[in-house]
């Protein structure tokens, strides 16, 4: 099967992740062939919204850190940069499980999002060891300011889909199985809009509010290569892996954190 699913119909197209076994985590072809898809939708006429979903049970659960401390690692070769190429059209993101690390960072390279009721979010490269190098010192706190998203990188804390929501991290908040049909509604409408015209404001956005969000994201790049160049020990990882699945498993839905 393909790591990447896309559907196109009626000017909308819907791509999924689509390594269910392993939580749609991010391995190196996944990252290459995600990019290439979502390229060719960019530059496709007929397409004029997207949406990036995953295949349930999870949105993405970040990098295949099995993947990356291996020698040689395809991981390694397409993990740098930005996590998805420049896009004019909107790229709606519909949470369907957890959003993690890479996974977040993921769903922040979205224009906005949509989580099912099942959807959690979590930021755990601090419990991983590891620094954000596809934009989440930037987009986090854009999305929830910064004492929030310190919160979340300090405690690696997963926080569920109705906080999200009042996070401001989130535009919505539906039942699981609505989740496609309500985001496809909005990529029907944003479809039905004056593109050129939309995608002028899109810029217009990115160049009135982002400009020291690029600052932010040149010191996020320097730290990653810094901390990076140390070399990864994917024993080390492997345990802290395992021991971040453990802790999240342990927390109560009850406290507004799930992992």
């Amino acid at each position: 099967m393909p790591v990447v699913l896309v559907d196109v119909a009626n000017h909308v197209a819907t791509v999924t992740l689509n390594r269910p076994e392993r939580r749609n985590a991010l391995s190196g072809e996944l990252i290459a062939a995600l990019r290439e898809a979502l390229a060719d939708l960019e530059a496709n006429p007929e397409v004029r919204s997207m949406i990036l979903t995953g295949a349930d049970p999870a949105f993405c659960a970040g990098l295949d850190l099995t993947e990356l401390g291996q020698p040689g690692s395809p991981l390694r070769r397409v993990a740098g940069g930005p996590v998805l190429p420049d896009l004019a059209k909107p790229l709606i993101g519909a949470v369907n499980g957890v959003a993690v690390t890479g996974g977040l960072e993921l769903a922040l390279a979205c224009d906005f999002l949509v989580a099912s009721q099942q959807a959690r979010f979590a930021d755990t490269h601090a419990r991983m060891g590891i620094q954000p190098g596809w934009g989440l010192t930037a987009a986090l706190p854009e999305a929830v300011g910064f004492r929030r998203a310190r919160e979340m990188s300090a405690t690696g804390n997963f926080i569920d889909a109705q906080t999200a929501l009042e996070w401001g991290l989130v535009n919505h908040v539906v039942a699981h199985e609505r989740l496609l049909a309500f985001v496809s509604g909005l990529a029907a409408d944003a479809a039905s809009s004056d593109q050129e015209a939309l995608q002028a404001i899109f810029a217009t956005y990115d160049e009135g509010s982002k400009g020291t969000v690029r600052e932010a994201l040149a010191v996020e790049a320097r730290v990653h290569e810094r901390w990076h160049a140390r070399g990864i020990d994917a024993d080390q990882v492997a345990q802290r892996r395992a021991s971040v699945t453990a802790r999240g498993r342990s927390q109560s839905i009850d406290r507004g954190v799930q992992e």
